[in-house]
Formats: C-alpha cells, sequence, structure tokens
C-alpha cells in the first residue's frame, strides 16, 4: 500500500511540474500560477515532471538505484521551487518526502553492491567443474543415517557441490516478546576455502532494516542496520565465528547435503536416528547432534557451541533448527521450512523461521533475492 502512495505522489508532483512548462510556452492558461516564467525555465520544469515519472516507473520495478535520478531531479526542482516559492512553495513537502525514501533506498542499494561485491571476489576463485560425480564410494565412511539421508535428498550421481545459492523467506526477532520482522534474503556458501555471504532485507515496525552476514578468511562479521544507514547490530570477534561456524556447518547439512563428505568433519557416536559430529576450522573445533527419523529426513541439528548475541553482549544457549516440509528444489529433496531456536533457561525462544525459496548448486553467476 505504501508503495502505491509513494508511486503516486512521485507521479503526480512529476505532472504539476508540467504546468510549469506549460506556462512558460502559453499552452495552457495557468491561473494557479501568478508568477511569470521564462521558457529556459520552462524547459527546466519539463525536465524535472519527465525526471519524475520516470522515478516513479524506475521505483514501480523494482530498480533500487532509482536515487541517483532521483537526486539532481529534486535539485532541479527546488531550485525551480524557490523560483516560484509563491506558487510552488508546497512542492518542497512532496520533495522531502521523495528525498528521505531515495537516501532510505540508496542505503539498501549500496549494501546489496558491498554484498554483491563480496560475492563476485569469492566466485572467481570457486571451481564449478561439474564433472566430477558424488558416487557411493565417496559415502562409504560415513554413517548410516547419514548416508541414508544422502541418498533420500538424490545427492548421489551428481555433481559434487562446491558452493551454493540459496534465497529465503520468513521472520527474525530479537526477543520473546517482539513480533516477526518479514523478510527477504539471498545466500551465498563456498567450499574450497569455506565462506558464507548472507543478505537480509527486513521491516521492524514498518521501517525497512538490512543485514549482512559475513564470513571469510576465517573471520565473521554480522551487522544489522535501521533505515539501511543506522547500525544497531555490529557482531564481531571470536564468538561471533565461533557461532557462524556452527551455522557453516548447519548449512551443509540441511542446504548442502553432498558436502558432508568434508574431511573437517568427524562422526561419532550414532545410532539408528542420530549421530554426533564435529567440524573442524576457523580454529574452532564445533560440536552438533544430527537427528534423523525412519524415513530418511535429517529433521534436526542441535549445537551448544553457538552464541545468542545483540552485538555486545553473547549468551551460550543450545541451538537447535528444527525442519520440515521436504520438497523438490532442482532435483534434490531439501527442507522447506526451519525454525530457528535458542533453548533458553526461562524457556525455548524462536527468533527465526524460514521458509526455503530456491537452491542452486554450483552456480558461477550472481543471483537476486527477487
Amino acid at each position: 500500500m505504501l508503495k502505491i502512495i509513494f508511486i503516486i505522489l512521485v507521479g503526480a508532483h512529476g505532472l504539476i511540474h508540467l504546468l510549469g512548462f506549460l506556462k512558460s510556452f502559453q499552452f495552457a492558461d495557468i491561473s494557479q500560477l501568478t508568477i511569470p516564467i521564462s521558457r529556459s525555465a520552462g524547459v527546466a520544469w519539463l525536465f524535472a515532471a519527465i525526471g519524475f515519472l520516470l522515478v516513479a516507473l524506475l521505483f514501480s520495478l523494482d530498480k533500487n538505484w532509482w536515487p541517483w535520478l532521483a537526486f539532481p531531479i529534486l535539485l532541479v526542482s527546488q531550485i525551480l521551487i524557490i523560483q516560484s516559492w509563491a506558487d510552488a512553495k508546497f512542492g518542497t513537502i512532496a520533495n522531502i518526502i521523495i528525498l528521505l525514501v531515495a537516501v532510505v533506498v540508496l542505503g539498501e542499494f549500496l549494501l546489496q553492491r558491498r554484498f554483491d561485491e563480496l560475492v563476485s571476489k569469492a566466485m572467481e576463485i570457486s571451481i564449478t567443474d561439474e564433472s566430477e560425480l558424488l558416487l557411493e564410494k565417496d559415502i562409504a565412511h560415513l554413517p548410516s543415517p547419514v548416508q541414508r539421508y544422502l541418498r533420500y535428498t538424490h545427492s548421489l550421481n551428481k555433481p559434487k557441490v562446491k558452493n551454493f545459492f540459496a534465497r529465503f523467506s520468513g521472520g527474525m526477532r530479537g526477543a520473546p516478546e517482539e513480533s516477526f520482522m518479514q523478510l527477504q534474503s539471498a545466500q551465498y556458501n563456498f567450499y574450497q576455502t569455506p565462506s558464507r555471504y548472507f543478505f537480509m532485507k527486513a521491516k521492524k515496525m514498518g521501517l525497512p532494516a538490512t543485514g549482512l552476514h559475513v564470513f571469510e578468511n576465517e573471520r565473521a562479521t554480522f551487522r544489522v542496520y535501521m533505515l539501511n544507514w543506522f547500525p544497531v547490530v555490529d557482531a564481531q570477534g571470536d564468538k561471533m565465528t565461533q557461532s557462524e561456524t556452527v551455522t557453516l556447518f548447519n548449512d551443509m547439512c540441511f542446504i548442502a547435503p553432498a558436502t558432508l563428505i568434508d574431511k573437517r568433519i568427524t562422526w561419532s557416536d550414532a545410532d539408528h536416528n542420530r549421530v554426533h559430529a564435529s567440524f573442524k576450522y576457523a580454529g574452532f573445533v564445533v560440536q552438533a547432534d544430527l537427528f534423523f527419523n525412519d524415513e530418511g529426513q535429517l529433521v534436526n541439528f542441535i549445537s551448544n557451541d553457538r552464541y545468542h548475541t545483540d552485538g555486545k553482549n553473547y549468551w551460550n544457549y543450545p541451538w537447535e533448527t528444527p525442519v520440515s516440509d521436504y520438497k523438490d528444489f532442482n532435483g534434490y529433496r531439501l527442507p522447506g521450512f526451519a525454525k530457528l531456536i535458542y533453548k533458553r533457561p526461562d524457556g525455548d525462544f524462536t527468533y527465526g523461521e524460514l521458509k526455503f525459496e530456491e537452491v542452486r548448486y554450483n552456480v558461477n553467476e550472481q543471483l537476486r533475492i527477487n
């Protein structure tokens, strides 16, 4: 609804600028405009009108680079308004609204570009040769529940996974009493040199927020920006890196099960429906219990090595990610829905719910959230 209102505002603002052009060339008698307008100024009014209409079109098409066009148009518009202040002063209100929205959208654009640059660098060194297939002999050393799971997900006799792209929708929140922020996200993981890039667009109390997880060169950071500019979470350091190491292993289990042949994983203490595993990376050894059902599905992952953080404080609670709704993603059977839960002393805290929208393996070009 707000998007439609903004499009109407920008479009109407552009059409109003046409009045200055019509008056200057005497194409119409505009009685509301009492101050004379020269023909050169009239051309500028026409330029602004076309510019605002184009801005409205680009915004409606979700082209988040439209602020770069809007800023010079707003400058021209405001100069013209000042020159005809008595007649056009209320146009300043529309310009301020458009400027504020443009600044917010520009913040998202710049964060998206940062994400794209990081992914592009990682993709340059990612090997996506699909001639090497995952075969039965490659999984013979794995515990039987993991073998069953790899067969269930249709990972065998397909190319070994070197990277993946995933897209999610869902919600996140920072405390049990809060409602979920609706979100869309895009994620890339690479496995030659393990790295993870997670970009999130969300809304909190109707206001846009962006988040960026970066795990590369054995160091992790997590930053969230309100209005796409103001940092509200800035998590980094050893506890953040340890937590992201757990997340990286969790991704391998649920999103890219073919990577469970990785030599950094040590398997132990297995029975029919549970396996204990350790994953060594970035100077940490993180552990988790994987739980399977009789159908062969991996249904939960529990680790005591991940931290809940607000960017300043870190709390160590058991972390679990129960999944459900297995479905087909490009020929692979993967979960369609996941919950993210910290098992706190005062009760389970579900801080995230994610719906898997898309998963692609061995990508060699960047894909978008939308």
